[in-house]
């Protein structure tokens, strides 16, 4: 993808430079410079893990066990309204 991005006159001689050295291209140097940016803000930001949200008891009910979706979607509705 090609895209337009304005950085300082200083940084984009440094960077060119550095290209010229290593014997790599502007684009090769700035994809990595990304990669590191962005791969470091995905570490520092860690996986994702829900909370612990259960409550004491021990489970599903024994009648339900074995039970399919319509039994256990009764059960929750139970009382409520019919």
């Amino acid at each position: 993808m090609k895209t337009t991005v304005e950085i300082s006159d200083s940084l984009f001689a440094e960077a060119r430079q550095l290209a010229t050295r290593e014997n790599r291209s502007l684009r090769a140097l700035i994809e990595e410079g990304l990669r590191l940016v962005v791969g470091s803000r995905r570490a520092k930001r860690g996986r994702f893990e829900m909370r612990k949200a259960s409550f004491g008891g021990e489970g599903l009910a024994p009648d339900l066990a074995s039970g399919n979706w319509e039994q256990i979607r009764q059960r929750i509705y139970e009382g409520r309204g019919e």
